[in-house]
């Protein structure tokens, strides 16, 4: 994993994971490339290390394309010579990589343990931006080697059936999806008139879609005492924000700066909003249901589907509708008695998601690995 510094759901799910191996006696190592000396922004236990190969690829960010490349294939050099020595000396029984980083290399690693591919993505997140021409060529020639990248684990994880079925018949496939944990002890009763929406201020996210939808139901004029609340940072914050200021959703519509009591402010909404262009398994979903909130979401690749019954414990949208968005908010915004009865069905995902169940499928997969 490139760092663990950020408040991203690949973080968090690590973490989870992490803590909770740690605390039934398990040594973890967690391995990144470009921590940089920055503290995680999870408080990972003690007993987990924490192992940086200092190979730092964002350096090459800023250079141009050719130096970027150049850059890149060296550090990809030092990062597998790096990875070999550290694998060498402390001969793990399980490595787990987080597509797409090592996972070209990790399989021909010879430490003697068995090899996971993880994928946090859905099959197809590499053909989501739709780019067209020599880039979108080499976007398709990547997603076919992928295919035959994660028959060279001893064990490929995917997070939902549905992306399951879009690698076909891959033999070391396994299904396991992230724990739905509610962060706060507590859960929400619905009545604050606040959407709250999070993530990465990015195109996957496409909040871009959210606030135009927002911006029809403001044209309404039934709803400006609600208010739409976006947590999260990145490359695309200064661009919503413009977006916000022309619509003219400044008193109603927010963006905010991430949270390590995310938890908290699940309880103080009513209902949660995604409107991502793609998925691997969406953790704030899982994460917000089981704080009682039910979910307005674009049908994307992966994740809703197997997660929200609609018109249950949420509102299925068809991808890329966003008057359909701004519809389904609207419908669960004026009907408080809905909203409760689905915040009642939203908490049953605990039911399905638990910690322990989900562990379990992994302990039961690590053990079956290495025939301990």
């Amino acid at each position: 994993m490139r760092a663990v510094c950020n408040p991203g759901g690949m973080e968090r799910v690590l973490y989870n994971k992490a803590s909770y191996l740690s605390r039934i006696g398990w040594d973890i190592t967690v391995v990144t490339t470009d921590q940089q000396g920055r503290p995680p922004f999870y408080p990972f236990p003690p007993r987990v290390r924490m192992t940086d190969l200092g190979i730092n690829y964002a350096d090459d960010n800023d250079k141009p394309v050719w130096q970027k490349v150049r850059g890149y294939l060296r550090r990809r050099r030092r990062h597998r010579a790096a990875l070999t020595r550290l694998l060498m000396r402390e001969r793990p029984d399980i490595v787990v990589s987080l597509f797409p980083s090592e996972s070209s290399f990790i399989p021909q690693i010879r430490d003697g343990s068995k090899k996971v591919l993880e994928l946090h993505f859905c099959k197809f997140f590499r053909l989501q931006y739709g780019r067209k021409g020599v880039l979108g060529l080499i976007d398709k020639w990547r997603t076919r080697q992928d295919e035959r990248l994660v028959r060279q684990f001893d064990s490929f994880v995917v997070l939902t059936e549905e992306d399951k079925g879009y690698w076909g018949n891959v033999p070391n496939i396994e299904v396991i999806p992230n724990a739905a944990l509610n962060l706060s002890g507590k859960v929400s009763d619905v009545l604050n008139r606040r959407i709250i929406a999070i993530g990465r201020l990015d195109y996957q996210k496409g909040f871009d879609r959210l606030i135009q939808a927002w911006a029809l139901v403001q044209q309404t004029g039934r709803f400006s005492d609600w208010r739409l609340d976006i947590f999260g940072q990145g490359e695309w914050h200064d661009r919503l924000q413009r977006m916000i200021d022309r619509l003219g959703l400044t008193a109603t519509a927010a963006l905010n700066a991430p949270t390590p009591h995310i938890g908290s402010e699940y309880v103080a909404s009513s209902l949660l909003a995604m409107s991502s262009h793609y998925e691997g398994f969406p953790m704030v979903m899982i994460e917000a249901m089981a704080c009682g909130l039910p979910v307005v979401t674009f049908d994307y690749k992966c994740g809703p589907r197997d997660i929200v019954r609609d018109g249950v414990n949420g509102l299925l949208v068809k991808e890329g509708d966003i008057a359909g968005l701004a519809r389904a908010m609207e419908r669960l915004m004026a009907d408080t008695p809905l909203r409760r009865q689905m915040s009642k069905e939203a908490r049953r995902v605990v039911r399905t998601y638990s910690e322990d169940a989900v562990m379990a499928r992994w302990i039961q997969l690590f053990q079956n690995l290495a025939g301990k």
